[in-house]
């Protein structure tokens, strides 16, 4: 396993802490479980954009365009 430091906002790091002790777990187990859960996201998200990569893509000013013609913007 490897070390690293990592500066947090005090506030941020009492919350922490305080969820350490809460749930019996430490610090270093709490971030290393929030860092994978982002990176699993990260991975899924880059899965579902792969699958959809063939999709026809839409300009986004198209979309706008759509949404304020029906009346929903």
């Amino acid at each position: 396993m490897t070390r690293a430091t990592v500066a947090f906002d005090e506030r941020l790091y009492k919350a922490i802490k305080l969820k350490a002790v809460m749930t019996s777990r430490s610090v270093s187990t709490l971030i290393a479980e929030a860092v994978r859960l982002s990176l699993r996201e990260d991975a899924s998200d880059l899965e579902a954009f792969s699958a959809r990569r063939r999709e026809p893509s839409k300009p986004l000013e198209s979309v706008l365009a759509g949404l304020k013609r029906d009346g929903l913007l």
